[in-house]
């Protein structure tokens, strides 16, 4: 369990040491275009949504494309599932495609086609789960609610507890324990210091190699007071993309997302060659998932354009 002493005396102040963080933020914030003033609900609903699992570098230039054409959550519901998995491209998990689709059309549906501002509104809608409901009320709305992502949870096992890294995700342990640390600052300032906790983890206490020398905190760090002892934390599994199923639902996606309708069994089973098991296994998937779907005459196109 996170135990967060919000008052030590470091010899450089003797101030809260996580506010030093926003005032690293201040200067090493970066510019992402849904962190902009301005920036609507919806637009930060879908930004979080593609940066699950995603790199920013990734995920910029499709978000762009998105807010271009659907710049309103009623704009996405007039859409297909297909238009929405086709202009997806290569983010990787398409489910999330269909998911903000979903989302779109429920938001339409039951809040007059306005993003929610409260939790537990937010998890009511289709592929919204604690995190991105968290994330949405906190940076869309300035709601005082912890948010916990991979970097946050880094920082807080290495700053606080003396870790190595992150241990598994625990709402019970981590949400409490960013309570604690947001605690440290006024009200008003917790939302600005769940970013720039983000930011900290993702470009300065990074899992391979964390830039101690540039963190605002490093004085105050546990794990750096403790010798920057390594494994600390069982390493977690990193998932191969190579060969898998995944690779494979990609491949057969990539095929249905350049075609104008239908297409033959036959040039799918072009697409993945390598095993046909497989090949068989991933079609069967995306009928599953409801990304796609079989014509009566046996070909295959994405949902809704069959």
């Amino acid at each position: 369990m996170h135990l967060v002493t919000p008052l030590r005396d470091s010899g450089r102040d003797s101030v809260p040491y996580f506010t030093r963080v926003l005032a690293w933020f201040d200067t090493a914030e970066r510019d992402l275009p849904w962190r902009r003033a301005g920036t609507s609900p919806w637009a930060i609903l879908v930004s979080e949504m593609m940066l699950q699992q995603t790199p920013v570098v990734r995920v910029e230039p499709v978000w762009h494309a998105w807010m271009r054409r659907w710049p309103t959550p009623a704009d996405l519901a007039a859409a297909t599932g297909a238009d929405a998995v086709r202009a997806w491209g290569k983010l990787g998990y398409p489910r999330r495609a269909m998911r903000l689709h979903a989302c779109a059309q429920a938001l339409v549906e039951r809040f007059d086609g306005a993003v929610p501002r409260t939790v537990d509104e937010l998890l009511s809608l289709p592929g919204v789960g604690d995190y991105t409901a968290r994330a949405v009320a906190c940076f869309a709305f300035g709601q005082d609610v912890p948010v916990v992502d991979i970097n946050v949870r880094r920082v807080l096992a290495r700053a606080v507890d003396g870790e190595s890294d992150a241990a598994a995700p625990s709402a019970k342990r981590d949400l409490p324990a960013a309570e604690a640390v947001l605690a440290t600052v006024p009200p008003g300032r917790r939302p600005r210091l769940s970013a720039a906790l983000m930011e900290l983890g993702a470009l300065v206490c990074t899992a391979r190699s964390p830039r101690c020398a540039d963190c605002p905190i490093s004085a105050d760090c546990a794990w750096l007071g403790a010798g920057a002892p390594s494994g600390t934390v069982a390493p977690r599994k990193v998932q191969k993309y190579e060969g898998t199923d995944r690779q494979a639902r990609g491949r057969l996606l990539d095929v249905l997302r350049g075609a104008d309708g239908a297409v033959p069994r036959a040039r799918l089973d072009l697409a993945w060659e390598r095993d046909p098991a497989q090949r068989d296994r991933a079609l069967d998937s995306l009928l599953v998932d409801g990304l796609i779907e079989q014509t009566t005459d046996g070909r295959f196109a994405l949902a809704g354009e069959a």
